[in-house]
C-alpha cells in the first residue's frame, strides 16, 4: 500500500467521526425541540379540553355575567347642562356622570356635585332612552342628589346597607370618560376611610381598587349578589383626593349606602335634610398629647389614654350628651361598632344619622382606674342639629346687612330660606317674608345649604376669610325674583 494510501485510509475515519459528530449535535436538539413541542401539544390540547368542559373560571366568569345582568338595568347617563357667570359674562357648558335607579316612581340618585349649579338634566336609561329629569333635592355635606324622570317600566336597583369587609369582591358601574354603561371590579381595600375632601363634610368612605374614573361619579358600587352597597364618589390621584377628576390611581371612593340611604329618603320626602345633634366637641386624641391643653382634665386624659380615639373637649348643658352622661376628658373609641381614630370621623357617625336615632358609643375614662371601670357603653338619643350652630359668623354677617329670622321656608313647591325679618339697605330689595332660592347661582334648599355653601366661599378664598359680599336669589312676597348682593361685613 502505498502511503497516499495508508494516509488516506487514516484519515477516512476521522472525517466520518467529524461527521457525526456534527449529524449528532444538529439531530439531537432538533429531536429534543420536536418531544418538546409534542408534549407542549399535548398540554395545550389538555389544558384546552379541561376549559371547554367548564369549571372554576367558567362559573367565575359566568357570575360575574351575571352581576351585570342583575345591575346593568338600573344603571343611568347623566348629562348636565350648565352656566358659569363671571364678570365678563356667563358661559354655557355641559358635563356628565352616573346614577342609578332608586324606585319605581322615577327617583335617580347620583352624587351633588355631578348635578350642582344644572340648568337643565337628562337621563339615558340602560335601553337607551332619554328623559327630561327636575332636581328633587341635593345634600352638599355627604355629596348625594336624587334626580326625578318620568318613565314607564323602570327596574330600581337592589340595595344592601351591610358595610363589607376588606378583601370582599366589588364591582363599579357607570360611565367613565362617557364610555357609558361600564363594569369595573376590584376588591374592598378598606371601609370608615376619611380623604379630606373639601367638598364633603361627612366622611366615612367605602375604599376600593375597582377602577373608578371621572364620569363614574353616582354611579353604583354593588356586591357579588348585586345588591348597591355604595354611591361612586372620588378618586385619589396621588396628588390628594378629589371628586370628579383626575385619573384612577388604584384608590376609588363610594359612599356607603347606610349613609346614601338615609340622605335619599329625607330628599324624596323633605328636599332637604335634618341631621343628628349629640352635643359634644372633640378633638383627637393623639393631637392633644401632641400639643398639650390648658384644660387640666384634658391634659390628663391625654397623657393617661395611651391610644386612638376623640377626646371630648366640651359638652353642651342638656344635650343628649350630657343625658346620656358623657364628660369632658372621656374619650370616644368607637361607634356603633365602628372604630374612632379621629374627631372628624364622631362628627361624620354623628351628622349622617336621623334626629331621633340611639347612638351605641363606647367610651373610655382615662382619669379613672385602668380596667372594666374605665371603659364603659352608652347610648344617646339624637336631637336635630340647628344648622347655624356651626355658622355663627354668617349669621352674625346677615343680621349686620338686615337680614335675621333666617329659617327653612317654602312657597309654591319652591323650598329655600324665608327671611322673617328686613332692615336697613337691602329692605327694599329683600322685604321680610322674602324667600332666598340660590346663593351664587346655586340652588338653595334649606338654611343648611345657604350656610354650607357660603362656608365653602370662604375656604375656597386664598386665605379663610369673608366674601365681600353674597349674592343670592330671592323670591319676594309680589311674586317677583331677583338677584341682590349682600354685604358681608365681618365683626
Amino acid at each position: 500500500m502505498s502511503s497516499g494510501d495508508r494516509g488516506l485510509s487514516r484519515a477516512l475515519p476521522a472525517a466520518l467521526l467529524l461527521a457525526a459528530a456534527a449529524t449528532s449535535l444538529w439531530t439531537v436538539p432538533a429531536l429534543m425541540r420536536m418531544g418538546s413541542s409534542e408534549r407542549a401539544s399535548r398540554s395545550m390540547d389538555a389544558a384546552a379540553g379541561r376549559l371547554a368542559s367548564g369549571g372554576v373560571l367558567e362559573g367565575f366568569s359566568a357570575a360575574m355575567r351575571d352581576v351585570a345582568a342583575a345591575v346593568e338595568p338600573a344603571v343611568v347617563h347623566v348629562s348636565v347642562a350648565s352656566e358659569a357667570k363671571g364678570r365678563l359674562g356667563s358661559r354655557a357648558f355641559t358635563q356628565s356622570g352616573s346614577g342609578w335607579i332608586w324606585d319605581a316612581a322615577g327617583h335617580i340618585v347620583t352624587n351633588a356635585h355631578v348635578v350642582d349649579g344644572a340648568t337643565a338634566l337628562e337621563v339615558q336609561l340602560h335601553d337607551g332612552s332619554l328623559h327630561e329629569a327636575t332636581l328633587v333635592g341635593l345634600d352638599p355635606r355627604t355629596d348625594v342628589a336624587v334626580l326625578r324622570i318620568s318613565a314607564d317600566g323602570l327596574l330600581p336597583a337592589r340595595r344592601s346597607n351591610a358595610l363589607p369587609a376588606q378583601g370582599d369582591l366589588v364591582f363599579a358601574f357607570g360611565s367613565p370618560f362617557e364610555f357609558r354603561f361600564s363594569m369595573s371590579s376590584g376588591i374592598v381595600s378598606g371601609v370608615g376611610r376619611s380623604a379630606g375632601l373639601a367638598e364633603v363634610e361627612y366622611e366615612s368612605f367605602i375604599q376600593v381598587d375597582a377602577a373608578i374614573n371621572p364620569g363614574n361619579s353616582g354611579g353604583p358600587l354593588t356586591d357579588i349578589r348585586g345588591n348597591v352597597i355604595g354611591v361612586n364618589t372620588a378618586i385619589a390621584t396621588g396628588r390628594g383626593s378629589t371628586v370628579g377628576a383626575g385619573q384612577f390611581a388604584g384608590i376609588g371612593l363610594a359612599i356607603p349606602m347606610s349613609i346614601a340611604e338615609n340622605v335619599v329618603e329625607q330628599l324624596i320626602e323633605h328636599g332637604s335634610v335634618a341631621r343628628g345633634f349629640l352635643g359634644v366637641s372633640v378633638m383627637d386624641a393623639r393631637q392633644m398629647r401632641l400639643r398639650g391643653s390648658r384644660n387640666p382634665v384634658l391634659q390628663a386624659a391625654a397623657s393617661a389614654f395611651p391610644g386612638q380615639g376623640a377626646i371630648v373637649t366640651s359638652v353642651t348643658p342638656a344635650s343628649p350628651a350630657a343625658d346620656a352622661g358623657l364628660e369632658v376628658g372621656d374619650v370616644i373609641v368607637s361607634i356603633e361598632g365602628r372604630r374612632i381614630e379621629a374627631g372628624d370621623e364622631v362628627l361624620s357617625e354623628i351628622g349622617t344619622k336621623r334626629p331621633g336615632s340611639a347612638l351605641s358609643l363606647e367610651v373610655v375614662r382615662p382619669t379613672e382606674a385602668a380596667g372594666a371601670g374605665g371603659r364603659r357603653n352608652v347610648t344617646a338619643t339624637l336631637g336635630t342639629l340647628d344648622p347655624s350652630v356651626n355658622a355663627r359668623p354668617f349669621v352674625a354677617a346677615f343680621e349686620r346687612a338686615g337680614l335675621a329670622g333666617l329659617a327653612d321656608g317654602e312657597r309654591g313647591g319652591r323650598r329655600g330660606v324665608t327671611v322673617a325679618s328686613s332692615r336697613g339697605p337691602v329692605a327694599g330689595e329683600v322685604p321680610a317674608g322674602s324667600l332666598i332660592v340660590a346663593l351664587d347661582g346655586l340652588r338653595v334648599a334649606s338654611l343648611d345649604d345657604l350656610w354650607v355653601r357660603l362656608t365653602r366661599s370662604a375656604v375656597g378664598r386664598v386665605r379663610i376669610a369673608f366674601p365681600p359680599s353674597a349674592r343670592i336669589t330671592v323670591l319676594r312676597p309680589d311674586g317677583a325674583e331677583r338677584d341682590v348682593d349682600v354685604p358681608l361685613v365681618p365683626r
